[in-house]
């Protein structure tokens, strides 16, 4: 088998798995508060992560670990703590296939962010695709009445779409900090978790390990969206001849999660998401051709 080939499984394998997420995170928060789940998912999801820099590395840089403090502590803050912390409360508050379809808007906000804080320049296909995706957000918001939010809750989606600016910032901060991933996320997930503790406490939460459905969906997000499906996507783009040859396949992604959505928690895929989704996604690739070939030219 040739290492592109390779590439492609692990690539459909982590889709797969981040397919899943959107079902995952509205049948845990079935059994647990979403902030109590985001502090069990990403104290979960440290620990995983620091088990597999332990398997490759075999003993722990305490080096890099303190030259890295102050920027895992700066990204924790942004993810796992405030993106997460946002979007399950998105989750909570809309219907699954809502609040996951929202979330894939992060690139067209990078885009965004790019001009205001880099002061990078768009053009006119990079805009028309800007708007092509701002019509879908509104086609998704409003489930085609476009003059309410129809059965969406105002709020939730207002979440959703604020917690893409966080991780737009997180995606800025990452492109620049080149620390070994596996032992730079592990950190950032702990201080996201020491955050969400913080947080808890000041809101006098009573703190309780979970159990049952609660635990099983804590260890899933911890394990499948925030560590080990990430190590499976880097294996992927490391494997491939051409990363573009695997990172389109994240595009399949979420109409993928909309067949999970339908089977596991059992809603009815409104024909609005659909289209606001082809839209978003539509704009979002609009883009990246775009940014292609500025690249090139």
């Amino acid at each position: 088998m040739t290492n592109q080939n390779k590439a492609y499984i692990f690539a459909l394998i982590a889709v797969l798995f981040w397919s899943t997420m959107s079902s995952a995170f509205k049948l845990t928060l079935r059994y647990i508060d979403f902030d109590h789940m985001l502090l069990w998912s990403s104290a979960f999801g440290a620990f995983f992560l620091f088990i597999i820099y332990m398997a490759k590395h075999k003993k722990v840089y305490v080096g890099d670990f303190k030259k890295g403090i102050a920027s895992s502590a700066l990204m924790g803050f942004f993810n796992p703590f405030l993106y997460y912390l946002l979007l399950f409360k998105a989750y909570d508050l809309l219907e699954a296939q809502v609040a996951g379809t929202l979330n894939y808007i992060w690139p067209i906000v990078l885009v965004l962010m790019s001009v205001i804080f880099l002061k990078q320049q768009i053009g006119l296909q990079s805009f028309v695709a800007i708007l092509i995706s701002f019509a879908g957000i509104v086609i998704i918001s409003t489930q085609g009445s476009f003059t309410d939010m129809g059965n969406s809750s105002l709020t939730g989606i207002s979440l959703a779409v604020i917690s893409s600016v966080f991780w737009a910032g997180y995606w800025i901060l990452n492109l620049k900090d080149k620390r070994e991933e596996t032992g730079k996320i592990s950190l950032n997930l702990l201080f996201g978790f020491l955050y969400v503790l913080i947080y808890l406490l000041m809101n006098n939460e009573h703190i309780l390990f979970p159990s049952g459905y609660a635990l099983l969906g804590c260890v899933y997000i911890g394990l499948f969206e925030m560590s080990i499906t990430f190590v499976i996507w880097l294996l992927a783009l490391k494997k491939s001849e051409n990363t573009a040859k695997v990172s389109n396949l994240i595009y399949v992604s979420p109409f993928i999660a909309l067949v999970f959505i339908r089977l596991t928690v059992n809603e009815k895929i409104h024909i609005y998401t659909i289209a606001g989704l082809i839209f978003i996604v539509g704009g979002i690739i609009i883009q990246q051709l775009s940014r292609s070939v500025s690249n090139d030219s």
